[in-house]
């Protein structure tokens, strides 16, 4: 099968798949063409496909070759008119025939179609293409300044020169393209325009920005790894973006990125994705400092392994139902040519019969898409009833807290992050209250990080944990830290929490004989119990106006670029 018919293969919305266009797409493993390849082909069709449906219908390419269908005409018109290689099938394919024939109708029809939209070039149409993809309420493109490579004052005065400095985010969105806002919650991090491709510049490719929601970032910063701390693990880190991040925090306490004295113990159990991790790592320039343990699972770590003696401080981001992932739920907007005959002289009972089939297939696939749940791994999964939502959870939340208390054995640890892109109870503040009542918790002396002793920037963040989701205990509420994506702030939905201990106690019965996770005491069992009213049980709030995704996406022919987020997840 061809890239072009498994792009319309993830595009057909009659298809009762349900999910979006990222699960459809990297959810599948039997695909041919590379992933990263069909992804930015289906999305920049969609993009493009309101002109393409202009410059399809007016050279009536439908009514010549039968055989094409209306979203295969996009794929294959997009590429021979805007892709720099062309159609990518061989010169005697039939597909690229079929386009290559009625090629003097196609050009003059976009050139038409550009004039009437009063652009002089390509690029200048590209820029208007580009803006109308962008939904009134998209979120902003979240620029971590990496401090291992460049300064926030260096970039300000290069990369950004020309950039006009705002005053919060949603100026970004709204203003020119040129509009950037410096952040106040978490340093070396700017929001700029949607619409300016910085992945373009000098900056980008040699890793000294990188891109990372603001959300995303909480993690690291609430951790604040200082060189009294010892080393550091991220225990769960393709592709990157948080060991990065640490990096950065460390380096920002020596002079020189060769004097940072701590190790970061970077785990990733899948191969694919620790490939991503090393080549993020080694861009960003914090490979010096940092020992990446490809295809290792932080769970079968020995926490009194000699290597481990020095870890003072860990962030844990475990697998979660990824249920705060901006643009988890939404496919792109698409404008198919109307195939020829469409409005002809067709019996109305038979035109109605067929418009009602279309509808109820559409409406099957909404409700399907609706109860589909693709985790932060790109892992999709039908949810058929509550029952099964709440069995999913139960599963997920069980692993995260096995990993938080696995954490808590390390001997030398005095302050932990425990973060998710969820928005659910039960892997959220659920997890921590089982954490804080465990065995283990209590042997060692660990405690929550309260608001009084976070980072400035954390203090300041006004969205708090659930009070209803911590029965009499409104500090370890106020103590977690949330943010939704609908709520105007232009973050992804997240969560996350600190734990801090002050005494250095071992305690034997803390570990098994292989130094893993032991049986706890009172047959105490690794299960999240969300404790939590039934009001709250699914993290809700008051309503705000929904808003919308901006989703990143470059050339599907450089496959060098996407193949290192080639790995389906998500981490900004």
């Amino acid at each position: 099968m061809s890239l072009y018919h498994e792009a319309a293969d993830v595009l057909d919305t009659s298809k009762l798949d349900g999910g979006n266009l990222r699960s459809r797409v990297f959810g599948r493993k039997d695909r041919k063409s590379s992933p990263a390849q069909i992804y930015a082909l289906a999305l920049e069709t969609c993009k493009w496909s309101l002109v393409l449906k202009e410059v399809v219908e007016n050279a009536q390419l439908l009514q010549h070759e039968k055989k094409l269908t209306p979203l295969l005409s996009l794929l294959l018109v997009h590429d021979f008119l805007l892709s720099k290689s062309g159609i990518a099938l061989p010169a005697s394919h039939g597909l690229r025939a079929s386009i290559e024939r009625h090629k003097a109708r196609l050009t003059s029809e976009f050139t038409r179609a550009r004039v009437r939209r009063k652009c002089p070039t390509i690029d200048a149409l590209r820029e208007v293409v580009e803006a109308d993809a962008i939904p009134d309420d998209a979120h902003p493109r979240w620029i971590r300044i990496n401090a291992v490579r460049t300064t926030l004052e260096q970039e300000l005065e290069t990369t950004f020169k020309d950039f006009e400095i705002v005053q919060s985010p949603v100026q970004v969105v709204k203003g020119t393209a040129k509009s950037i806002h410096i952040d106040e919650h978490i340093p070396n991090l700017v929001a700029v325009s949607p619409r300016f491709d910085f992945t373009k510049s000098a900056a980008y490719k040699s890793g000294a920005l990188i891109l990372q929601d603001k959300a995303s970032c909480f993690p690291a910063y609430l951790l604040n790894p200082t060189p009294a701390g010892g080393d550091v693990i991220d225990s769960c880190a393709a592709p990157g973006n948080k060991t990065t991040h640490i990096a950065a925090i460390l380096r920002g306490h020596y002079d020189v990125a060769g004097d940072v004295k701590q190790t970061i113990h970077a785990f990733e159990k899948d191969a694919r994705r620790a490939r991503t991790l090393e080549k993020m790592v080694k861009l960003a320039g914090s490979d010096i400092f940092t020992r990446i343990n490809q295809g290792q699972d932080f769970l079968k770590v020995n926490p009194a392994d000699e290597l481990y003696q020095n870890v003072g401080a860990l962030l844990l981001d475990p697998s979660c139902s990824g249920s705060g992932i901006v643009g988890r739920d939404d496919m792109p907007e698409l404008h198919l040519p109307v195939l020829p005959g469409a409005n002809g002289s067709r019996n109305p009972k038979q035109k109605s019969k067929e418009t009602s089939a279309s509808k109820r297939k559409r409406d099957d696939a909404e409700e399907i898409a609706e109860n589909v749940m693709v985790d932060d791994d790109g892992n999709t999964t039908v949810l058929s009833s509550e029952k099964d939502l709440n069995a999913r959870l139960a599963s997920l939340s069980s692993f995260q807290l096995t990993l938080l208390l696995h954490a808590f054995r390390f001997p030398a640890a005095k302050r932990i992050t425990y973060s998710t892109c969820s928005v659910h109870v039960e892997e959220n503040e659920g997890v921590v209250l089982s954490a804080l009542q465990s065995d283990i918790a209590g042997k060692r002396g660990w405690r929550i990080l309260e608001r009084a002793h976070q980072p400035s920037g954390m203090q300041k963040w006004p969205v708090r944990g659930l009070e209803g989701a911590c029965p009499g205990q409104s500090n370890v509420a106020d103590a977690c830290i949330r943010a939704y994506k609908d709520d105007g702030r232009g973050v992804m939905g997240f969560f996350v929490a600190a734990f801090v201990r002050d005494g250095d106690i071992d305690d034997a019965d803390a570990y098994d004989n292989t130094g893993g996770i032991g049986e706890m005491s009172g047959g105490q069992s690794a299960t999240a119990t969300a404790l939590v009213p039934s009001p709250h049980s699914r993290g809700k709030r008051p309503k705000t106006q929904p808003q919308s995704a901006y989703i990143d996406e470059r050339d599907h022919n450089n496959v060098e670029v996407h193949e290192e987020s080639d790995w389906s997840g998500f981490d900004d």
